[in-house]
């Protein structure tokens, strides 16, 4: 389980007097697993940035499609999350985003996504603020009751008008009646090749343009009006935790680290070292 410690941290300590910075180079020396400790300064911090990754929503039966068996289909989510595959074949990457729609509305949040919702309940009434900024793109925290989440990658239930650039957020069940029983993973199924006039389309009544789900794909730019939510959720912090992720995609990658380079507490929680452990207290 990858957040056993994380449930009980947000029972802990309720004490709210600022958290006291040491050098850098101090708490790398120091980095250690002592739950007693990282309550202390838990316990001091007043303003707590939360980083989650796909780690956060496993426990939840959520595919990652990363790995060796995170395969849709004969496809990695590589293949398909692409602004050039959504042109060459929309119908195509509509099921593989409709199968995670219908797979997202069958979970409910965890007992990590239940951790932080609480902690953040907790700590607002103390005067104090959690934010959760994650790179999953399910709804798992909102449902859980987290209120200030930052989703870099964008939304599931979220579409864009790929003609007049409308967002809306939308979890209709199915999304459209021809990717009704479409989009199983299984290896052998044909793909459904729907008519784009057919997939989903933008309600405005001056538009009717094809939508897409609102995700940042692979090879597109992050939302700037969120990165700059996000920077200045990372400046002010005085604690970060990583949360169920391998800290290997970039910019997310970057964030705990560039918290760390303040002379910041970092806390990671994973089931395994990541590439970025050695660079946290």
């Amino acid at each position: 389980m990858i957040l056993r410690n994380l449930v009980s941290i947000g029972l802990g300590p309720r004490v709210s007097s600022p958290v006291t910075r040491r050098p850098l180079v101090e708490m790398t020396r120091s980095a250690s697993s002592d739950m007693s400790e990282f309550r202390k300064v838990f316990s001091k911090a007043r303003h707590i940035a939360i980083i989650t990754g796909a780690g956060v929503s496993a426990e939840s039966g959520v595919p990652t499609f990363r790995g060796a068996a995170g395969y849709w289909r004969k496809w990695q989510s590589q293949d398909i999350a692409t602004p050039e595959a959504f042109f060459r074949n929309p119908s195509l990457v509509w099921e593989f985003y409709h199968y995670r729609r219908e797979v997202m509305l069958s979970k409910g949040p965890n007992a990590a996504h239940l951790a932080i919702a609480e902690c953040e309940a907790r700590l607002r009434k103390q005067g104090r603020s959690v934010v959760v900024i994650t790179q999953v793109i399910d709804d798992l925290h909102r449902q859980a009751g987290s209120r200030h989440v930052l989703k870099i990658h964008g939304s599931l239930f979220e579409t864009r008008c790929v003609s007049c650039g409308h967002v809306a957020v939308n979890q209709v069940s199915p999304i459209c009646a021809a990717l009704e029983g479409k989009g199983s993973p299984d290896p052998d199924t044909s793909d459904a090749k729907i008519p784009p006039e057919e997939l989903p389309r933008c309600e405005k009544s001056d538009c009717h343009g094809l939508l897409r789900p609102n995700v940042t794909w692979f090879g597109e730019t992050l939302d700037s009006h969120v990165l700059t939510k996000v920077e200045t959720v990372l400046d002010t912090c005085d604690l970060c935790l990583v949360v169920g992720t391998s800290s290997i995609v970039y910019p997310a990658a970057m964030f705990a680290p560039q918290v760390a380079s303040r002379g910041v507490p970092v806390a990671e929680f994973n089931i395994e070292t990541t590439s970025e452990t050695t660079r946290f207290t």
